[in-house]
């Protein structure tokens, strides 16, 4: 049984379960998920998990991304990035002063409308499968927040912006709003992503790499389940809070700030995610499968 986390770099060309699936079968992992997709012109921080860590993809998911993002300034598509059919050619006269004026404008919490080309539903079905028939539907504005929003380099027709973002963000919406507010139009030309919450691609390997590497070496590149929750503030139980836990009843833990917390045991072992109240109330979110059997196997043990 494989638990734990990969890094990987995801090519560009690739989708995310495609890339998800030729991950597991290398490492040869009965379960496998990812947090966060990436789309196949998109490369960069593609968050693998296996076994037991696919229970933690929820709260990874809600963990700010960091990308860089290139923008074809000038230049409208049907589908906001470089895949979708030119709709708009307009001249470009952007000086440097209105760029900080108009990124200024993006950054902190803004809304947007996703667009139609997304995975999202409308009546059950995808809109981007409604796009494809020719149909556009009307999208509510959704709030996100655009932490940070750096420019990295612009040549009067190209831009290349640092974002770091909450989830939800559609990148390609972003670059086509910024366009609009220049005046010139623009649609997403190249997408990076860099990192997710504290992992950072520096730390990520490609396919090719794994292909390349005996298996103990590979084995060596998954995060294991303590090292995937490390960062966040920790609650250590007992056994008998353990099985109190595991019951769903809620613990007395005192010292816990209100939100997210890794539940171990006393030697580090996952037990799994709680969330705190704040006034000394532990809630069980997810638990390990793994910790369960281990409980079993100690009860046994006592009754004999």
């Amino acid at each position: 049984m494989i638990d734990g986390a990969l890094l990987l770099d995801k090519a560009l060309g690739l989708s995310s379960n495609a890339a998800l699936q030729k991950a597991r079968k290398l490492f040869g992992a009965a379960k496998a998920g990812h947090a966060g997709t990436l789309d196949p012109l998109a490369s960069g921080l593609l968050l693998v998990l296996f076994g037991e860590a696919t229970k933690f993809a929820g709260p990874l998911l809600d963990a700010d991304k960091q990308y860089l993002a290139a923008l074809k300034l000038g230049e409208r598509t049907a589908t906001g990035d470089a895949e979708g059919e030119v709709l708009e050619t307009r001249p470009v006269h952007v000086t440097q002063e209105a760029l900080a004026a108009v990124l200024e404008r993006f950054r902190g919490e803004i809304e947007q409308v996703p667009p139609m080309h997304s995975a999202l539903k409308h009546k059950g079905t995808p809109l981007y499968r409604l796009a494809r028939r020719g149909q556009e539907v009307a999208r509510a504005a959704r709030r996100v927040r655009i932490s940070s929003l750096e420019r990295v380099s612009f040549d009067g027709a190209s831009l290349v912006l640092r974002v770091v973002c909450s989830k939800g963000t559609y990148i390609r919406v972003l670059a086509e709003d910024i366009g609009q507010a220049l005046g010139c139009g623009a649609h997403l030309s190249g997408l990076r992503r860099t990192a997710a919450g504290r992992f950072g691609l520096e730390d990520a390997v490609t396919l090719e790499s794994l292909e390349r590497m005996p298996v103990d070496e590979r084995k060596q590149r998954l995060l294991s389940l303590p090292a995937l929750l490390e960062g966040l503030p920790r609650a250590e139980l007992g056994a008998a809070e353990e099985a109190r836990l595991r019951q769903g009843q809620a613990l007395k833990i005192s010292g816990l700030d209100a939100g997210l917390c890794a539940v171990v045991r006393p030697d580090g072992a996952v037990i799994g995610l709680g969330a705190a109240d704040g006034e000394g109330g532990l809630k069980p979110l997810r638990l390990t499968q793994a910790a369960e059997k281990h409980l079993k196997s100690a009860a046994h043990i006592k009754r004999e």
